[in-house]
């Protein structure tokens, strides 16, 4: 392994590691604490997830281009040329972030977890504080149901994500603002979808926390989940990511002024 391809995989680990240091801190103060400290204001806990997003954004960037999410990777490697030998590594760099950074937020709040479960008569096997670490089908959700909105999350998402960064598109918001624009976008997504199944749209959001909490002792209430839900937060994002791409490139790409301009200006240069 390259010195560069190093580099980029321990941006991809940190980038994760970063979202969910903060962003199941989040989840722990809206489960653990009676009453918790957003009650009645759950959009903070949308904009802490999205600014989680951007902090990771701002300090990984530069490096590996912070993708963070292997539905990211996915459609990165089908629509914008990453490279394909990148995928794996990339997708395995990024649940490690998400184990670690679960294993910080078990280190602050494992005595507010077992607090917790005490009085309400729970245990880690039956999914006691679960939430503060995997994602779960929310009211009146089927795993296959939630299957389906993962999809549509994760298409949205990377749809935005491609209009933010393309080139070409000349609303964009600058290099500079595009990280707190995709920590927006996280945001609006939890903040208008996200009851519906915690809004995972990432397989290393979820599956990462989800290992650590199945050595941690939540055992089968993290693997294989009620309904053998496990699954659904990782193949519903990477499907969706490859929808919410092509979606972007068939819909929008095509389209772009600029990029027309561009191609005007290079079939001028061939024939001159």
């Amino acid at each position: 392994m390259n010195r560069q391809l190093l580099g980029e995989l321990i941006s991809e680990a940190i980038a994760v590691f970063i979202i969910i240091a903060f962003g199941d801190s989040v989840a722990a103060m809206y489960v653990l604490y009676d009453p918790n400290p957003y009650a009645g204001g759950y959009w903070g806990v949308c904009i802490a997830w999205g600014l989680a997003v951007t902090i990771a954004i701002y300090v990984t960037g530069s490096v590996s281009g912070t993708h963070a999410n292997p539905a990211v990777t996915l459609a990165l490697a089908l629509y914008r040329k990453f490279s394909w030998k990148k995928v794996i590594p990339y997708c395995i760099a990024q649940v490690i972030g998400g184990l670690v950074g679960a294993a910080i937020v078990y280190a602050l709040y494992a005595p507010v977890i077992d607090h917790y479960n005490q009085v309400n008569q729970l245990t880690r096997e039956a999914g006691g504080a679960a939430g503060v670490f995997f994602t779960a089908p929310g009211l009146a959700i089927t795993p296959m149901h939630a299957l389906t909105d993962q999809i549509i999350l994760t298409a949205f998402l990377i749809f935005g994500i491609f209009a933010i960064t393309e080139q070409y598109n000349e609303a964009a918001p600058t290099a500079n603002s595009g990280a707190l624009m995709i920590g927006l976008l996280v945001a609006t997504i939890g903040a208008s979808m996200g009851y519906l199944e915690a809004w995972a749209i990432n397989p290393a959001r979820d599956l990462g926390p989800r290992i650590f909490a199945w050595f941690a002792g939540w055992g089968p209430s993290a693997f294989p989940a009620a309904g053998n839900y496990w699954w659904v937060p990782i193949v519903g994002p990477l499907i969706g990511g490859v929808v919410g791409g092509a979606a972007y490139q068939w819909l929008i790409y095509p389209f772009l002024p600029a990029r027309q301009r561009a191609l005007e200006e290079a079939a001028q240069q061939r024939q001159s």
